[in-house]
């Protein structure tokens, strides 16, 4: 029976590891196109993009500390290589897309740590769902803005301030009631 339980923790860590070096990567991806638009000095756009990059360095963390509490090593691998030099309208539909992907994949995290009985990560990928869902609803709006709007979208916001303020995270601060 010991080593059926060590077994099961063992499956919920490396869901928990992959997670994490999906975090990492969107935290690498999401800083470098925060630097990529505000040199193109679309400074409202670059400050959401790095309380974005906030919140996937707060997931990586939690990712972590749940490996450890679990008597796991946290991975320090990101998941892919960062895409440099990407257009504004290519930001938003790439990271469209990587949001899409993490909410199905974390869903079938979160189903195998029910499988192994673990409901403790269930609810924390539960909650992480949610915040990656506030990201890729704030991602489609943004690439459906450009689309439609266009250069005209983009014009209102040029030379708008990147500061950020204090670094609480995009989905906390658009999410007033989580």
């Amino acid at each position: 029976m010991a080593v059926n339980k060590k077994g099961k923790k063992e499956k919920v860590i490396e869901v928990l590891n992959k997670a994490r070096g999906m975090e990492l990567y969107a935290v690498h991806q999401y800083m470098n196109q925060h630097y990529s638009l505000d040199d193109k000095d679309y400074g409202e756009l670059a400050a959401k993009m790095k309380l974005i990059a906030i919140d996937e360095m707060k997931h990586a963390e939690n990712f972590a500390e749940r490996i450890k509490e679990l008597g796991g090593e946290p991975t320090t691998q990101k998941e892919g290589a960062v895409k440099t030099g990407q257009s504004v309208q290519a930001i938003y539909e790439a990271d469209s897309a990587q949001e899409e992907a993490t909410i199905e994949t974390y869903s079938q995290f979160r189903k195998i740590c029910h499988e192994q009985g673990d409901t403790i990560t269930a609810r924390l990928f539960e909650r992480i769902i949610g915040e990656e869902q506030v990201h890729l609803t704030y991602y489609e709006n943004t690439s459906s803005h450009i689309k439609t709007l266009g250069d005209t979208y983009l014009a209102k916001i040029a030379g708008t301030p990147s500061n950020t303020g204090p670094s609480k995270g995009f989905a906390t601060v658009n999410n007033a009631n989580g």
